[in-house]
């Protein structure tokens, strides 16, 4: 079962256990990804490799929301927009610690063969290639500057 017949399913779930947050937003997701099935180009598909990187924009998205509700005295919004975030989630891989993003990017420095902030590209393509969905490109991107400096 693909991930998009998984949330399809789990949203008779969400009906049937009358939950509002998480019906909402896997409601969403659908929506998200019939768009990204019909767009030009498509071909009527969507591999799971696609639908994580939706999933993780739109967990993106919802915490910047939540950090913009916070920022604007508005906290019962930010815990909704967090709420979702967290459904969301729940359908990510779990992220890599500090520790193993950094066990990584030696391990592609070495690779590569960098030795100085000049490879930082280099090193940032193929980390971001290898880390896609199991880290933030921001945490990626630090620990790579900290091991080349």
């Amino acid at each position: 079962m693909d991930l998009y017949e998984k949330i399809s399913e789990d949203i008779k779930e969400a009906m049937k256990a009358r939950d509002k947050v998480r019906l909402m937003t896997l409601r969403n997701i659908k929506k998200v990804f019939l768009e990204a099935k019909t767009a030009p180009g498509a071909n009527d598909t969507l591999g799971d490799a696609a639908a994580m990187k939706i999933l993780q924009k739109l967990a993106k998205q919802g915490k910047e929301t939540a950090a913009t509700y916070t920022q604007a005295n508005r906290q019962d919004l930010a815990d909704e927009e967090l709420a979702q975030v967290k459904v969301i989630e729940g359908y990510l891989p779990q992220p890599l610690s500090e520790e193993e993003i950094e066990k990584a990017v030696k391990d592609i420095i070495a690779q590569t063969g960098a030795t100085s902030m000049k490879e930082m590209g280099k090193v940032m393509g193929v980390a971001s290639r290898q880390l896609a969905g199991k880290a933030d490109g921001g945490t990626i991107s630090r620990i790579v500057k900290e091991l080349l400096a």
